[in-house]
C-alpha cells in the first residue's frame, strides 16, 4: 500500500494508505464496456441515416450523439486514473476514515463503536484482479460506508480488525 498526499480537509496526524492501483484497470473495464454499449446505442440512427434508411434524420444530431459519447468515454478515462488515486483510508485508535474526490475532497470517519457488521464482497472481475470491497454497515442507515478496490488479503485482514475493534468498542473495553 503506498501512502497518499494530504488534503486541507484531511486531519493534520493521519497518513492515508491507497487503494490498490488495480481498480484502475477495473474501472477501465467497467466504464469501457458500458461506454461502448451507449456508444452502440447512439451510432444506429448515423447509420441508418448513412444507409439511406432514415434519410430524414438530421445529420447534426445522427452525427453529434455518437461524439458527446465517445467524448464523455474519453473525458472519463481521463478522469479514472486521479479518481482511483484520490481514495484512501486510515486507521485510527477509535475510528476508520475513508477519503475520496478530485474536485469535491470527502473525508468519512466511521466510528468502531457504531459498526453493526462488516461485508467483504469479491464480483467477478474483481475476483480476475485480486480485488475486494468493505462495506461498513453502521447504526445509522445513512452513514454506511465502502472501500472498494482493496487487496483480497488487505480486505480479510481490515474486515478481522475493523470487528474486533467494533466489539471491543461495544463491549466498553
Amino acid at each position: 500500500m503506498r501512502r497518499q498526499h494530504s488534503s486541507a480537509i484531511d486531519p493534520g496526524d493521519v497518513v492515508f494508505l491507497r487503494v490498490s492501483e488495480k481498480l484502475i484497470t477495473a474501472r477501465f473495464i467497467e466504464r469501457g464496456l458500458t461506454g461502448l454499449i451507449f456508444l452502440a446505442i447512439t451510432i444506429v440512427p448515423l447509420v441508418l441515416r448513412l444507409t439511406g434508411v432514415w434519410s430524414g434524420y438530421p445529420a447534426w444530431l445522427a452525427w453529434g450523439l455518437p461524439a458527446v459519447v465517445v467524448l464523455s468515454i474519453m473525458w472519463e478515462m481521463i478522469l479514472i486514473p486521479r479518481q482511483v488515486r484520490a481514495i484512501g483510508y486510515a486507521e485510527r485508535d477509535d475510528d476508520l476514515l475513508i477519503r475520496g474526490g478530485i474536485m469535491f475532497h470527502r473525508v468519512m470517519v466511521v466510528p468502531y463503536g457504531r459498526m453493526q457488521y462488516v461485508d467483504v464482497t469479491m464480483g467477478p472481475l474483481e475476483r480476475m484482479l485480486g480485488l475486494s470491497t468493505i462495506h461498513l454497515h453502521t447504526a445509522s442507515p445513512g452513514t454506511n460506508a465502502m472501500l472498494n478496490g482493496l487487496p483480497a488479503a488487505e480486505a480479510a485482514r481490515l474486515r478481522e480488525q475493523l470487528s474486533a475493534r467494533g466489539e471491543a468498542k461495544l463491549a466498553g473495553l
